[in-house]
């Protein structure tokens, strides 16, 4: 295919909310845009997979109010594809059903644009899986209507034939009809739908703010109010979405809808927010510090030699950012791994050895158990009795290994990197804890613990010592450092990992519903 037919527009589905539901196209895709113009509604969570060069605008920055926006966007797609960008319009849900992707390909093809279009998964179809609610049933409904419950008045075409639709034998999916609810009532009961068919309206679908209300088609709006579900909402009506569970399998999962910050550095936090989502929590991310390079590398430089030319007999690593940065240096100095084979290797815990195994490394020894600097000393005292121990550390790291190791060994340092704070003041994420809409907040290390409590005010530290937010310690020391700063532990993991951290967090959430309960 030649140059001129390769596309330069890629409209996208970005599906209901949950990042495992865009499709493996979309990331790709969003990997390699040069601009991405996303919906409103598209969760932030989804600019996660976004090429960290890319430019991205979302629709509601654009001039003009709501109806006139849909010009500039246009306009956008054009212009930066004549430039010869790589384009992504990330459209929530699939941009084929309700999504104005066909008016989008109108204009790309009016402009002789080449684009591609990727669907994403539709609201009606999340919603059927994440409220257990089958759109379909062999004994219920052969059929399904997607629907609009908001038409522009001046449409050309046919309008939605209510008397049509209540007669329809399957489910209706509403999309966009909550402000309209009640003259959509009117008109399916008016036309002939039982007013105790089964009714549901679910709003922010596949995540862990999922809500939903369940009730008959005639009593479904004085439900809607009495649980407070505004719009965007989806409706359902039909036999085929009648509860047959109490909850969900989305709906049970163990840290569904809880709020929990997390603050570990940017680079480390991606796994621990996918497994909070898969747990059905609603994920915040503030970093309180950043990993970098140290600004002196002179001496690391030195222990690099040192170890190739055999004079260090272990190395030790206390964290998985230790490893990443002793070796990153020893690779920006032309140099591999062959340096460190006359060399054993210790590593803190599982986390710190799945980082030496990145760079084809096994750790000659992991405490069983005890994941931390003390774990790691008492597996360490009779193994390296007078031997020569280099320990890669951070240059706010603690003492706890260099002092006990000195006394039966040989002990140096090499600072592979430097913890910087980098919490913002000014973020959503302490607006959010100052409102009190985050519960939990997860803290893997004292450093972190003193960056982040360093910029609460008066609001947030009264909303922790009433526990209306509560701290979550990744193990004693980072609990000890919480304490120090006068504020209570809510929780503490029995394992210095961060699943450990979220076993803590899932044991809370049950002794808090056991009270409750």
């Amino acid at each position: 295919m030649s140059e001129s037919f390769e596309p330069r527009v890629f409209l996208v589905g970005a599906g209901p909310g949950s990042p495992g539901l865009l499709t493996l196209r979309a990331v790709e895709l969003l990997a390699t845009a040069d601009i991405v113009l996303y919906d409103q509604l598209v969760p932030k969570r989804l600019l996660d997979f976004v090429n960290p060069n890319a430019e991205t605008i979302c629709v509601r920055e654009l001039p003009g109010n709501h109806p006139d926006k849909y010009p500039h966007i246009h306009t956008l797609l054009i212009e930066n594809a004549r430039q010869g960008k790589r384009v992504v319009r990330l459209k929530g849900g699939d941009p084929l059903i309700f999504g104005r992707g066909g008016e989008e390909a109108e204009a790309l093809r009016g402009a002789g644009i080449p684009y591609e279009i990727v669907p994403g998964v539709t609201a009606a179809i999340a919603a059927a899986a994440y409220l257990d609610r089958p759109l379909t049933h062999r004994n219920y409904s052969s059929a399904v209507a997607l629907v609009t419950g908001h038409e522009l008045p001046q449409k050309p075409g046919n309008k939605l034939d209510w008397a049509a639709l209540a007669r329809f034998p399957g489910t209706l999916a509403i999309y966009m009809g909550i402000s309209r609810l009640p003259l959509i009532i009117d008109q399916l009961i008016k036309h002939g739908r039982d007013p105790d068919s089964p009714a549901s309206i679910v709003e922010r679908v596949s995540t862990g703010e999922m809500r939903s209300v369940n009730a008959t088609l005639a009593t479904l709006d004085d439900a809607r109010r009495g649980e407070g579900l505004e719009s965007p909402g989806l409706i359902l009506v039909g036999e085929a979405i009648a509860p047959r569970v109490d909850r969900s399998w989305f709906e049970s999962r163990p840290l569904f809808g809880q709020r929990v910050l997390v603050t570990r550095p940017r680079r480390q936090s991606g796994g621990m927010v996918r497994r909070l989502e898969e747990l059905g929590a609603v994920p915040y991310v503030l970093p309180a510090i950043e990993i970098r390079e140290p600004g002196d590398t002179a001496s690391l430089d030195r222990a690099l030699d040192d170890v190739r030319a055999g004079r260090w007999d272990w190395i030790v690593f206390s964290s998985a950012n230790g490893v990443r940065g002793f070796l990153d240096r020893l690779a920006k100095r032309g140099r591999d791994a062959r340096d460190l084979g006359g060399v054993r290797i210790a590593a803190v815990g599982p986390k710190t050895a799945d980082a030496l195994r990145e760079y084809r490394l096994n750790a000659d020894l992991v405490p069983p158990e005890d994941f931390s600097a003390e774990g790691l000393t008492g597996e360490l005292l009779e193994a390296v009795r007078g031997q020569r121990v280099l320990l890669a550390k951070g240059r706010q790291g603690r003492d706890v290994l260099k002092g006990a190791l000195s006394k039966i060994a040989t002990v140096g340092e090499a600072i592979v990197y430097e913890q910087v704070e980098a919490v913002d003041d000014a973020s959503d994420v302490i607006d959010a804890l100052r409102r009190g809409e985050i519960r939990f907040v997860t803290l893997s290390s004292p450093n972190i613990a003193r960056a982040l409590v360093g910029q609460f005010d008066d609001t947030i530290r009264g909303r922790v010592e009433r526990g209306e937010i509560e701290m979550v310690a990744i193990g004693p020391t980072t609990a000890g450092a919480i304490r120090e700063l006068s504020l209570p532990v809510a929780a503490t993991a029995r394992r210095a990992t961060g699943e450990g951290l979220i076993d803590a967090l899932i044991q809370r959430v049950r002794d808090r519903e056991m009270v409750a309960g």
